[in-house]
């Protein structure tokens, strides 16, 4: 087969060097992804291959390459353009090849890419290119004496100082063009560029929510990813100006410092044609590129966060295959009550009042425990929209006569996924609150298989999703989600077609295909019967295999994640040691007979077979931590219920560059500032906590009016670390406590501020 994208040695040593791996690790990982393979197959089961490398290294090598094969096509589009135009000279083609990036290589185009006119070119048509040429040397002469021999009218050069003012267009677009001195602004740019921000004409009010941007400046190098995209939406809602430059004075004293050779009327003419090529060309070329690199930068950050909170949400513990009745919480309409079988088949579906207004409550009493006791529920999952406090503390007030779980349960796009294609095709004959109680049970049941049929970016964990880069953005978070489906495994004959979609080498259709023989032939019995299912061939089952379970199954390895090319090896383990696979899964003592060298092969090394004798002793083990049962502070269901000092518990859900957002219960969650996240200096709050994770948090401040909590998880609250705390003003103290809002329309979908972050280090003017 063909490569998608044409490698060479070049290209290997750049990454391997850029990556800090080996030229064979980026070869081998290349002609992987080349041959069709997925990064989790690779990362699991070509480890002999690829030298051990992880998902993030394997997907590193693969955005690398695409980027490169990007420049090279980009390359040979630029010399095939030179040529056309015959001004493919041999220096020229060795500048264009030897370019290492697109912004050098458009530098080196730049003299001679089709363009408008400008007014150089029009300077070149009346003639006085000879004479920019002449000032341009700064010998000697008299540039207005010069310029006399060019004042032509019938050329539209009338005057002198027509003529010289053309002789400078002419000079600055020389200036512009130059390569060097393109790349040495763009250093400077990167480096000391400042990002100037101001509100908008007469938009004070409607922009309140960006004051703090009105009359702000902050280095561009440092500037983090939440600043730059608040900024940017300022400025696309029309509510904010800004630019980004750095100090004009300087960095035309350093272009004349490159251009202005002496001290004559020649350079006088050089000088002031380096100031408009800076002002007219260069600073506005530049400000344009730099503009787009704190994008670039502020997105690949920004996806960065939001692809760790996905990921830390769809690892989130299961409850496991349990009996569950899930409550969709409601105040006029009443609360949706749906009961589901431990594979999570809807089995019943009621409507109780036990809230106000109407507030039924003995006669909602009753129905809970009907439907529990005829169901035999083991737990009941509640969503924590409006209401939701009120629903559990309703619910733990009932005996049911035996312990039956309450747990909360984030309801964050359950709206999103009860108006969706895939609840239609589910569900046809209910209604959104009924497909909206069932999802709320199913996470508590199993978070992964649930969350996979919702739109990441409506799931409620990142910022600014909606600003970044939406291409790149649905890259990582698609990444994310494979990732986390073919770590954990998929159980085939209970699988919904939106889970198995995401099984390495399976597409959408594919994964339809198994449902549809599933539906018609019954329950897989072996791995080996998916090559019956019509699209399956040898390699998307080499791909997929793996990570398919099937539980029961005529082979005990078929429940596992050891790979059917690996069978032979684990028989032969069983056959030297006289006993069978089942043996060898069920008793340490056989398996630690085995001599892993002995199994050794051209194709099977070490790390495989460390991987299978794990996977011996835990056959298909699940790699999320075990469910632990969480509940709020009883009678603190209001933020009005809150204290300064109280000690609480609650659940992080979200984490961001300045800190994480926590619900301790009441309907909004409170802000715990990176300088409050631990008792020692924290650099990233994801190394310290992550999504849905439990933590016991301190009430710091409380503003009811504004709506916002202030926490802190240090042993000591009052205390800030002085490396995260220093340098921040009295107004921006007042920012490091702003708590996450709900964002409209949703049922509780936690929004963190986007423009309350704590503004470490700087300072509004």
């Amino acid at each position: 087969m063909e490569p998608k994208i044409q490698i060479t040695e070049i290209h290997v040593a750049k990454i391997a060097r850029e990556l800090q791996l080996t030229e064979k690790q980026v070869q081998a990982a290349y002609l992987l992804l080349e041959e069709g393979a997925t990064v989790p197959f690779i990362a699991r089961y070509r480890k002999e291959a690829t030298g051990g490398l992880d998902e993030v290294n394997i997907i590193s090598i693969r955005d690398r390459l695409e980027q490169l094969d990007t420049l090279d096509k980009r390359r040979a589009t630029v010399l095939k353009s030179l040529e056309e135009q015959g001004n493919l000279t041999d220096e020229l083609k060795k500048k264009v090849l030897s370019a290492d990036t697109l912004a050098i290589l458009e530098d080196i185009y730049l003299p001679y890419k089709p363009k408008r006119r400008t007014r150089g070119m029009m300077a070149r048509e009346r003639g006085l290119e000879p004479l920019a040429a002449k000032i341009f040397e700064q010998g000697d002469i008299d540039p207005q004496a010069e310029a006399a021999a060019f004042v032509d009218s019938d050329k539209g050069v009338e005057t002198i100082e027509d003529a010289l003012a053309g002789a400078r267009d002419i000079i600055a677009e020389w200036i512009n063009e130059d390569a060097a001195i393109r790349d040495a602004l763009r250093e400077l740019f990167a480096k000391k560029a400042v990002i100037h921000s101001k509100v908008a004409k007469n938009k004070e009010d409607e922009g309140a929510k960006y004051r703090d941007y009105f009359d702000w400046e902050e280095p561009v190098a440092k500037a983090p990813s939440h600043r730059v995209l608040a900024i940017r939406r300022g400025a696309a809602e029309g509510c904010l100006i800004f630019r980004v430059f750095p100090d004009e004075e300087k960095t035309i004293d350093i272009l004349e410092r490159h251009f202005i050779k002496g001290d004559n009327p020649a350079a006088q003419e050089v000088r002031l044609a380096v100031k408009d090529s800076y002002k007219r060309l260069l600073s506005t070329s530049m400000e344009t590129e730099t503009r787009l690199e704190s994008k670039n930068r502020a997105d690949g950050e920004a996806i960065r966060v939001f692809a760790q909170n996905v990921r830390n949400l769809l690892l989130t513990s299961p409850l496991g295959q349990k009996r569950v009745l899930a409550i969709d919480p409601g105040l006029r309409t009443g609360c949706k009550v749906v009961c589901l079988d431990p594979q999570g088949k809807l089995l019943h579906n009621d409507t109780i009042f036990p809230l106000q207004p109407r507030n039924r409550t003995k006669e909602s009493e009753e129905t809970l425990r009907k439907l529990v006791e005829g169901f035999n529920i083991e737990a009941i999952a509640i969503g924590n929209g409006t209401g939701g406090r009120e629903t559990e503390a309703f619910c733990r007030g009932i005996d049911f006569g035996r312990t039956v779980a309450v747990v909360m349960v984030s309801e964050s796009g359950a709206s999103v996924y009860s108006a969706s294609e895939v609840a239609r095709e589910e569900f046809p004959d209910y209604d959104l609150t009924v497909r909206g109680g069932v999802s709320i049970g199913r996470r508590l049941m199993d978070p992964l298989s649930e969350l996979v049929k919702i739109d990441p970016k409506a799931i409620g964990v990142g910022q600014y999703q909606h600003d970044v880069d939406q291409k790149a953005l649905k890259k990582a978070l698609d990444d994310v989600v494979a990732s986390c489906v073919n770590a954990v495994g998929v159980e085939v004959n209970t699988a919904s077609k939106q889970l198995l979609r995401y099984v390495s080498g399976l597409s959408e259709k594919l994964a339809g295909n198994i449902i549809s023989y599933r539906d018609e032939n019954g329950a897989f019995s072996s791995r080996a019967q998916l090559m019956k299912v019509p699209g399956m061939g040898a390699k998307t089952f080499e791909q997929a295999a793996g990570f398919l379970r099937i539980r029961g199954a005529e082979s005990f390895l078929d429940a596992s994640a050891v790979h059917p090319e690996s069978y032979p090896v684990v028989e032969a383990m069983a056959r030297d040691l006289g006993c069978t696979v089942s043996d060898l899964m069920t008793s340490a003592e056989l398996r630690e007979k085995i001599i892993l060298k002995n199994y050794v092969s051209d194709t099977i090394g070490i790390p495989t077979l460390t991987d299978i004798m794990s996977e011996l002793a835990k056959p298909g083990r699940d790699p999320r931590e075990q469910f632990e049962l969480f509940a709020f502070t009883e009678g603190i269901s209001q933020i009005s219920d809150l204290e300064k000092g109280m000690k609480l518990p609650g659940i992080v859900t979200n984490v961001t560059e300045f800190g994480a957002f926590v619900d301790i219960g009441v309907h909004q969650d409170g802000l715990v500032h990176i300088s409050a996240l631990a008792d020692k200096f924290v650099r990233n709050p994801h190394d310290v906590v992550k999504v849905n994770q439990k933590v016991s948090v301190t009430v710091m401040d409380v503003d009811i009016k504004r709506n916002r909590i202030s926490l802190s998880m240090r042993s000591n609250p009052m205390e800030r670390h002085a490396e995260n705390s220093k340098d921040i003003s009295p107004e921006q103290k007042k920012l490091a406590g702003k708590p996450a809002r709900r964002e409209a329309g949703g049922k509780g979908n936690p929004s963190g501020n986007p423009f309350a972050d704590a503004l470490k280090g700087w300072k509004t003017k």
